[in-house]
């Protein structure tokens, strides 16, 4: 109390400089409310992190929890592999049902390595978490098949195929025409033995058209004609509101375990541990080289989302190479984090012509790059 009055004292003989001091401690006080408020409100956004790291010539954790080979082949004469090819992942912190709060996304926003995205972008409206996570199982199970379709064929191994439907979409132009089962067999013309064909007639036709779609139902071939509309994460990719998988009939058995992972962005560097595993040498010359990217049966590879977070954990993981899809270039040019060498790539073929460079050491400086720096 002693201390109270003397302040009361010398506000008495010293007016507007206590009048400073006072509203300061006022201003202080709303400001800290403020931050403790913002901490339990929740956000309309999701937060992108790096995620862990897998090694694909290494071993992982599968759905039971033991410690297996990432990639087993069996059935055909099997090589020693060396070094590191690693698969990137991102976490989401967010979901419909717990969005983060204000104060991790402003948290988020001041860091280099994450990103903050609308919630609507990763969910749609009306799309759980448990939805989001099914279609993730999907893409990831389709990954896999189109990765070892995607090695066989870069090494002239024949084999057959065919993409089955899963379900079809409440609400989009599929439902009620396309039914579980249906063997997909053309699309305006065109014959189909992968799921990433199948998307490509349907970018080419475009939103606001349609498609002919030939089906194959309980051995019968049924004409559709399939409108295409534009998908609600974006509003812009053209989609028809079907899941359907490859089904794929290989020479050997390959088996990736990997639990609790979706998305369909390491099916380049599945591919590239399997050629690895099936072919003398070391692709990579025992060499730490990291990478990502969508992977077509005849190993196209394609663009994939959270391009920064994942180079930011290919960098963290000890990696020194970090292939990139030619389409996410744009997005990282001049953000490749410090200690980490870039190389853009449209093809698995350059990404074998990357791998035998950073092994035999020539060739690495002309290697295409995001950044110049």
């Amino acid at each position: 109390m002693e201390y109270v009055s003397d302040n009361l004292s010398e506000t008495a003989a010293r007016p507007a400089r206590m009048s400073r001091r006072g509203w300061g401690g006022v201003l202080l006080g709303v400001a800290a409310a403020g931050t403790l408020g913002l901490s339990f409100v929740p956000a309309p956004y999701v937060i992108e992190t790096p995620g862990p790291v897998y090694n694909t010539l290494g071993s992982a954790e599968n759905e039971d929890g033991e410690s297996t080979p990432l990639i087993a082949v069996s059935g055909t004469p099997t090589y020693p592999t060396e070094g590191e090819l690693s698969m990137l992942t991102v976490y989401v912190t967010g979901t419909p049902a717990s969005h983060p709060s204000w104060l991790e996304v402003a948290s988020a926003w001041l860091r280099p390595d994450y990103s903050v995205l609308p919630m609507e972008l990763l969910y749609p409206v009306g799309t759980t978490q448990t939805d989001s996570e099914n279609a993730g199982r999907i893409q990831m199970e389709n990954s896999q098949q189109e990765a070892i379709a995607a090695a066989l064929t870069n090494q002239g191994i024949p084999f057959e195929s065919e993409i089955v439907v899963a379900e079809a979409t409440e609400g989009f132009p599929a439902a009620g025409l396309v039914e579980p089962g249906d063997i997909v067999r053309s699309a305006d013309g065109v014959d189909i033995d992968s799921v990433s064909r199948l998307r490509a007639v349907i970018r080419e036709a475009g939103v606001g058209n349609s498609i002919e779609l030939v089906v194959e139902r309980d051995g019968n071939d049924v004409s559709l004609t399939v409108g295409v509309v534009a998908a609600p994460s974006d509003n812009v990719t053209p989609i028809i509101g079907i899941l359907c998988g490859g089904e794929y009939v290989f020479p050997f058995s390959v088996d990736i375990s990997l639990a609790d992972v979706g998305g369909s962005s390491a099916g380049m560097m599945f591919a590239l541990a399997i050629i690895d595993t099936i072919t003398p040498g070391s692709l990579n010359g025992g060499e730490n080289v990291a990478g990502t990217g969508e992977i077509t049966p005849d190993g196209q590879v394609g663009p994939i989302g959270g391009i920064l977070q994942k180079a930011y954990g290919a960098r963290d993981s000890g990696a020194e190479w970090l292939l990139v899809p030619a389409d996410n270039c744009a997005e990282l040019a001049g953000r490749v984090p410090d200690g980490l060498r870039d190389i853009s790539v449209r093809t698995l073929d350059d990404s074998m012509a990357a791998l035998a460079a950073i092994s035999s050491g020539v060739g690495v400086d002309d290697l295409p790059r995001c950044t110049s720096g």
